[in-house]
This record gives structure tokens, sequence and C-alpha cells, in this order.
């Protein structure tokens, strides 16, 4: 089993390259399946969700051509097999976006029940109920999510929750229905635009996307293109709040400023200096920062993928910080990780009440899941003495050259599947 193992204590400063969004390819490399013609994706991360997705289509008969690391070609005029139910499917979220897919092209999918990280429940009756508005009768029957219609026809479908998932899902669904199709309480999340502009540039019809009414007029196929992935808003916001956490000065490199706005507003209340250019964010913590208090929700709320790490930086800030998780309500699990390592945290329901604390120790923890996985490694960057984070699989599903990104801004970080690995480690960085 693969660890990180780092020594803390050195401010993290350079410059670090964001690679594409996690979020956004999951729908992008589901929606490229749709098309008869050869579409070529760039800026694909290389983590293992993505790899997990590629390897899911190509089963069922699509061709994938993985032209480089970050470059994909897709051609989906193949597919024969419309159940996709192999042992890795299982593990990661985005493969119920394999339903919208396969449903809005062949009127047909059965797809394993989706898994990702333990941090509480990701219900999919609003997917069910945008599938039905169409037209498909929904089952779950042996762990499978099987969908079909004679017909797709748009509807009018207003959502309980703006939920991305079901918001991308019954988009990819509605894209070669016939007639037109309004997607009210739409999520407005910048991963959901960027599978909208994808389906656009395939020949699509989707107007509204990063609003919370989109709506759709059905086309009867879709088209070869060539699209580029926006950056991951997630990875960028790690490093910003490595650089917060551990008093460095990063230049973050690749993204999109209005993006990041959210914990911009943060970084700066707690004291951070953040330059803003064109395509790139610098953050300094030249002190120790101070208390603020955040409550996580939809876009362009603070989001919940960053609540971890803000946390982590919060444990180490000035005064007592309040953070209210409102979208998963197991999202406070690694708050007994940081304790080991001397945090003052507490949690009543959702809401974390943090103590700050001069300093954190290093100690032996686990990554529970994806953010709180990179929360640790933050926690251990900052902290005194070793800090080995277990699980890191977890850490390795969406974030693509974690430690040697880490390394090249001064980070003391290996990557080791032994005890006689972290030793030598230990006596290297003495």
């Amino acid at each position: 089993m693969e660890q990180y193992v780092i020594k803390g204590g050195n401010p993290l400063a350079g410059e670090v390259e964001i690679g594409g969004a996690k979020n956004a390819a999951l729908g992008i490399v589901a929606a490229a399946i749709m098309a008869d013609e050869t579409v070529m994706i760039e800026n694909l991360p290389d983590v293992q969700d993505i790899n997990v997705l590629l390897q899911a289509v190509e089963c069922i008969g699509a061709i994938v051509n993985r032209v480089d690391a970050h470059t994909v070609k897709i051609n989906g005029s193949h597919i024969g097999n419309l159940c996709v139910d192999n042992e890795y499917i299982k593990k990661i979220r985005g493969s119920y976006y394999l339903v919208g897919a396969l449903l809005g092209k062949y009127k047909h999918a059965e797809v394993a029940l989706p898994g990702g990280c333990n941090i509480g429940s990701r219900p999919i009756d609003q997917h069910i109920k945008g599938f039905e508005a169409l037209g498909a009768t929904v089952d779950i029957e042996y762990g499978l999510f099987i969908a079909e219609a004679q017909n797709l026809k748009g509807s009018h479908i207003f959502l309980d929750m703006a939920s991305v998932g079901a918001t991308i899902n019954i988009m990819l669904a509605s894209v070669l229905a016939e007639g037109r199709t309004i997607i009210e309480n739409a999520a407005r999340e910048p991963h959901v635009v960027d599978v909208a502009n994808f389906l656009n540039s395939m020949g699509a019809n989707i107007k509204g996307a990063g609003t919370d009414v989109i709506r759709i007029k059905g086309v009867s196929s879709l088209h070869k293109t060539e699209y580029s992935i926006i950056p991951d808003q997630i990875e960028a916001g790690t490093f910003m709040f490595a650089a917060a956490a551990t008093k460095g000065d990063i230049m973050i490199k690749n993204v999109i400023p209005k993006h990041l706005e959210a914990a911009v507003a943060k970084l700066i209340e707690m004291g951070c200096e953040v330059e803003e250019f064109d395509d790139a964010m610098r953050v300094v913590a030249s002190r120790r920062l101070k208390q603020t208090h955040l409550k996580t929700l939809t876009y362009p709320g603070f989001p919940t993928d960053m609540q971890p790490q803000i946390s982590t930086t919060l444990a180490l800030s000035k005064g007592t910080s309040i953070v209210t998780e409102s979208i998963f309500e197991n999202r406070f699990k690694y708050v007994d990780e940081l304790v080991r390592m001397g945090a003052k945290i507490t949690v009543e329901g959702n809401t974390a009440i943090i103590e700050g604390v001069d300093k954190l120790t290093g100690a032996r923890v686990n990554a529970l899941d994806l953010r709180a996985g990179a929360s640790l490694v933050i926690a251990g960057l900052a902290a005194e003495g070793i800090t080995v984070v277990e699980d890191i699989i977890y850490i390795q599903r969406g974030y693509e050259r974690f430690d040697e990104k880490l390394r090249s801004l001064g980070g003391q970080i290996e990557k080791v599947s032994t005890e006689k690995e972290i030793q030598k480690f230990k006596l290297m960085v003495g």
C-alpha cells in the first residue's frame, strides 16, 4: 500500500501548473461516446478516476486512443454493449454519467451504481426524476442503474436541489431527445458549463449553462470536435491553501480566477496577500493568519471540495473559526486525523468549531477520502516532524503528480510503500 511520508516545516514557494478539471473531464469523457465520429479531448487530467472511466468506455466498444498523458481520442461508433459493470467502475462517482450518455444515444443503459469517496450520501433521485420526465423507465436491480426508453422527449424539469451530477446527466440524455428541455434550479458549477460547451462543440444546442435555467433543443446527432478541458479549480484551491498553511509564496498557473473567487475572499479575510493575473494567482502568507467563518454552498459559494483544505489552514490560524458543511454530512471524518496532529477541533452535527493552535506535529494518519487526504498532506507540510499519510490511493484519484508538484515547491515529501523506505526518508531528511 503506497503512502506519503512528509517532513514539515518548509514554507512552500515557487510556481505550480494546474491540470485539467477532473469533475469536468468525467462528464466530457462520457459525452464523447455520443458521437459516431472521433472526438479529441485535450488538457485531460492523468488521474485514476479518468483512467478508470476510459477503460470502461473501451470495454463497451468505444475506440480509445491515448495520444499522450493529457490528450485522448475517442470514437463511439462501435459501441455494442450497453452494460457497464466492471470491478473498477463501481469505485468512481462519475460512472453515472454513462447512464445519461448511453440513454441519450441508444435509449438504453445499464451502469453499476457509483462509488467514490465516503463523504456522505449522493442520492440519485434527481437523476431518476430527470430521466423519467424525458420518457425513460428507471430501475435499480442487481447493483445496476438501468434506464430505457422507446423515445426520449424534451420536458420541463425542476430539480429539488441544484445537483451537479443530475444537471450534467439530464443534459447528456436530453441533447438527442425530441423537442425542448428546460432544467430549472440547475447547478451552476464551472464543470457543468464546460460539459455544456463541449456538447455544443459537438453540435448540441444548449443555452443558459452557468445560470439556474438551462434550455436544450434536441438535435438528431452529434459530430466530431477538438476540445480543451478547463483548469481544475479544486486543485488550484488546494495549492492556494497549501501556501497559506505553510506561510509560503506560490504562483499558481493555468487557472481561471473567476472560478476561485470564494476561496480568494476567504484567504484575504484570513490575512493572505492574493495577486490575480489573467490566468494565474499568487498567494503569499507572510505572517500567521487569523480566524474566519464559512459555510459550504453550491457555486458560486465556497465549495465543499475545498472545505478540508481551509479547515486545516484555520487549525493553524489565530482565534476560533466556525465551518459549516451544508453539502455532505460525512465530510468532517478527517477531523480525528487532524486532532492526532495536535489540532483543536470539535464537531457538532454539520459544524466544526476550530480553535487555532500555534503548531501541528507529525503523526501517522489516514486519507479517508480525496480532499481529506489532500488536507492531511497540507497539514504534514506545515507540521513539525514526520507525517505518514496512509491510503493515498484516494488522493491519486483526483491529483496528478501531487508529490512531484509539492517537491518542486520545496516540500519534503516522498511516495513510499514500505517501512524501510520510510526509515530511509527519515535518515535522508535528518
